[in-house]
């Protein structure tokens, strides 16, 4: 009888992890009949949210950021709200507000909260750092905490609540830098590039021939949660958690491991979130590609989008033209990391 059980869980796992693909080909096949191409944006927005993570998306105008977390939305049948920052955007404009409500049956009036669109399950803040710091700090209690404080009042925000964000790397005057401990709150920086000639001709075809049609989902919110749960509960084996920690390591310029060049060009490496979001990354890259478990190659696949805005460096890396896309492919391409021996 002790002999069944490992071969029962072992088929509850393939059960599991089956169903699971089938469900995420479902959803990549509703968003490609709304979004052409950008497969590797998909799969990286995939991830952010099958973790219940946040999202920051870097693209200049016309790309279909809008659109594509619009059918991400439908495509899980969430809540959907979308906020334009501008310089003038209150507190209040995305948490809600209180205001006196009608005369109740005592003679006296009460004070009412009117919530605001941040009571969503998938927030989409447009071009956030047009807003100032006071509304930004707003946001980061909602995408930190999962509740907002209004009057002294703590409102929680139903699960799944995902925020993603939308910066134009063209524009910046009249903008505000989103502070590090906001940008360590997403998961990833994911960057938009222009589309081919060949998807570029279909996006022409496919949106002045009508209006583009969301996808319809099967899905409820218990399911979801429930597809989160499993990428969480994926075990990692230590050489991938070690990898993540030590590549994470590496980044910081005041490490005796940092590479001479991270010295050189980093002002702050990445933190210890930045460790636990590789390796959350990891384990959803494994399930979307069919494995049970995820290796170390898997962590290499997320390391730029979840470390490229954890990296801030300094003037001479500005001066010698050094990016932080640059420092996160050094480590990954110059520093091999022989994780059996890192403890």
């Amino acid at each position: 009888m002790a002999e069944e059980q490992p071969t029962h869980a072992f088929e509850l796992a393939t059960e599991k992890l089956s169903a699971f693909a089938d469900r995420v080909r479902a959803i990549r096949s509703s968003l490609h009949q709304v979004i052409v191409g950008q497969d590797e944006t998909l799969e990286l927005l995939l991830t952010c949210a099958l973790t219940g993570s946040h999202a920051l998306l870097m693209g200049v105008p016309g790309l279909a950021k809008t659109l594509m977390v619009k059918a991400l939305a439908s495509a899980f049948d969430w809540k959907f709200a979308r906020i334009q920052f501008t310089p003038d955007l209150m507190p209040s404009d995305i948490t809600g507000f209180e205001l006196l409500g009608s005369e109740t049956s005592h003679g006296g009036r009460e004070m009412v909260f009117r919530r605001g669109p941040v009571f969503a399950n998938l927030l989409l803040a447009d071009e956030v750092n047009r807003a100032a710091p006071k509304t930004q700090s707003a946001l980061l209690e909602a995408m930190a905490e999962h509740h907002v404080t209004v009057g002294g009042q703590t409102y929680p925000l139903e699960e799944p609540f995902l925020v993603v964000a939308t910066q134009n790397p063209i524009e910046q005057e009249g903008t505000y830098p989103l502070p590090e401990a906001q940008l360590d709150r997403f998961m990833m920086e994911i960057r938009i590039e222009y589309p081919t000639p060949q998807q570029e001709e279909e996006i022409v075809n496919r949106t002045t021939s009508g209006s583009v049609k969301l996808p319809q989902s099967e899905f409820d919110r218990a399911e979801f949660l429930a597809l989160r749960d499993l990428v969480l509960s994926v075990p990692v084996p230590r050489s991938v958690s070690s990898f993540a920690v030590a590549l994470c390591g590496m980044s910081r310029p005041k490490t005796k491991q940092a590479p001479a060049y991270i010295r050189d060009y980093v002002a702050w490496g990445a933190g210890p979130r930045g460790s636990q979001n590789l390796v959350l990354a990891a384990k959803a890259f494994a399930l979307l590609r069919g494995r049970s478990a995820p290796t170390i190659d898997d962590v290499r696949q997320v390391a730029l989008p979840v470390l490229r805005h954890r990296l801030l460096v300094n003037h001479r890396a500005v001066g010698d033209g050094v990016t932080s896309d640059d420092l996160v492919q050094r480590l990954l391409n110059e520093s091999p990391i022989d994780a059996t021996v890192i403890s």
